[in-house]
């Protein structure tokens, strides 16, 4: 679900027909905009049902602040999101959409009767009009590693131009957690991506002056999956925590993660692995989604960032770095990574990654470690609901 505009300049500002959900120029050119379009994407998140029924789960356990409530949905996509807001007690909700699934989004409302209650718009939220400021504010702004996609941007846009003052946000807020990982399989097969431009007689070309490049591009894809959590060489996490009340748009478009870890296992360190949580803080409770490797898995599986050049680590020995995260025209990020141990000399490696580059690693089954249909919880209360 998304509104999908990130502040990249663009040539056209052309507008799309609200009635027939007509593509813009500029949306034509947003791989975004066309992929949450289409249904089957849309029903990938709907059945993601940690995802779905968290959300649903927070606003019911807020209804206070939804009770007779205007509310803002940024990326709405299916219109899911405003449903629930009907549903815990919302007066009319707004739902702002980019792409061109406000057609199916509008069937469903009239269909559901919701015609005087959900009002779907069809624009960027950059460029939007409503006819009032609103109470709540609802999204699912979340990429994988939280800001791949930048749909983050859109929704403290909506919160800037729309959200009186006190008003509530869900989700509230979110921490990024990192931990280094060893993959010894993962790092081979990784290598061997680039041993075809070892080749130096392909039809009596030689190809080996690309294999150095062929490496950087395969260290260059950040690997998206589930992973058990014994590859975890520390209990410390980094963390990096982002308030969606306050964040503003130069801190989402340039910011760095700092991490310290004491290593618990002799081992090869391979990356750095990274996931998030998010809270959603009402009035009445906090309902906490998480998307760790000790949590019930989501579509958004966990993330890592791989050294190209491995450290070999001790148990009881200091891994330190940083992740230096810088927005890319590709509505994603490009990630500078940089560790090392302290020892003497102090060892150290660095690698670049792009996360629009992403590599989706399917091999292991999430299923053998954690319940893939638990939910979220409410803090304080390690009860699943």
């Amino acid at each position: 679900m998304s509104s999908l505009s990130t502040n990249t300049p663009s040539t056209t500002t052309t507008s799309a027909d609200p009635d027939t959900g007509a593509a813009t120029e500029e949306e034509e050119g947003n791989i975004f905009s066309k992929y949450y379009s289409q249904l089957s994407h849309q029903q990938n998140m709907l059945t993601d049902h940690v995802r779905t029924k968290t959300y649903q789960q927070a606003f019911f356990k807020n209804t206070v602040d939804f009770q007779g409530a205007n509310c803002l949905d940024v990326g709405t996509g299916s219109g899911i999101l405003a449903f629930f807001c009907v549903q815990a007690g919302a007066k009319e909700v707004w739902g702002v959409e980019m792409s061109r699934i406000t057609i199916a989004a509008k069937k469903l409302v009239s269909s559901n009767g919701l015609s005087s209650k959900i009002h779907i718009v069809k624009g960027k939220m950059e460029e939007v009009t409503l006819p009032k400021k609103v109470d709540v504010i609802v999204s699912e702004p979340l990429g994988f590693l939280l800001v791949h996609e930048r749909m983050l941007e859109s929704y403290i846009t909506g919160r800037d131009r729309y959200l009186k003052p006190g008003g509530k946000m869900f989700p509230s807020n979110s921490t990024i957690y990192t931990a280094p990982f060893t993959d010894e399989p993962l790092y081979a097969e990784t290598c061997q991506k680039s041993d075809f431009w070892c080749n130096n007689d392909f039809m009596g070309v030689d190809l080996t002056a690309l294999h150095e490049t062929s490496m950087e591009e395969a260290f260059g894809q950040p690997v998206v999956g589930y992973f058990h959590p014994d590859i975890l060489l520390s209990d410390d996490r980094g963390t990096h925590f982002v308030d969606f009340h306050t964040v503003t748009h130069e801190a989402l478009k340039s910011f760095e993660i700092d991490f310290q870890h004491t290593i618990t296992k002799t081992a090869v360190c391979h990356g750095i692995a990274c996931w998030f949580d998010c809270d959603f803080s009402g009035s009445q409770e906090t309902v906490v989604l998480k998307t760790g490797p000790e949590a019930p898995g989501t579509h958004w599986y966990q993330c890592r960032l791989m050294f190209r050049s491995p450290l070999a680590v001790n148990k009881g020995q200091i891994l330190n770095g940083r992740l230096t995260f810088r927005a890319n025209d590709s509505f994603s990020y490009d990630v500078k990574v940089e560790a090392g141990i302290d020892c003497n000399p102090r060892i150290e490696t660095e690698n670049m990654v792009f996360l629009q580059d992403q590599h989706y690693h399917y091999l292991y089954a999430e299923e053998s470690a954690v319940d893939a249909q638990g939910m979220g919880h409410v803090r304080g209360n390690e009860g699943q609901v």
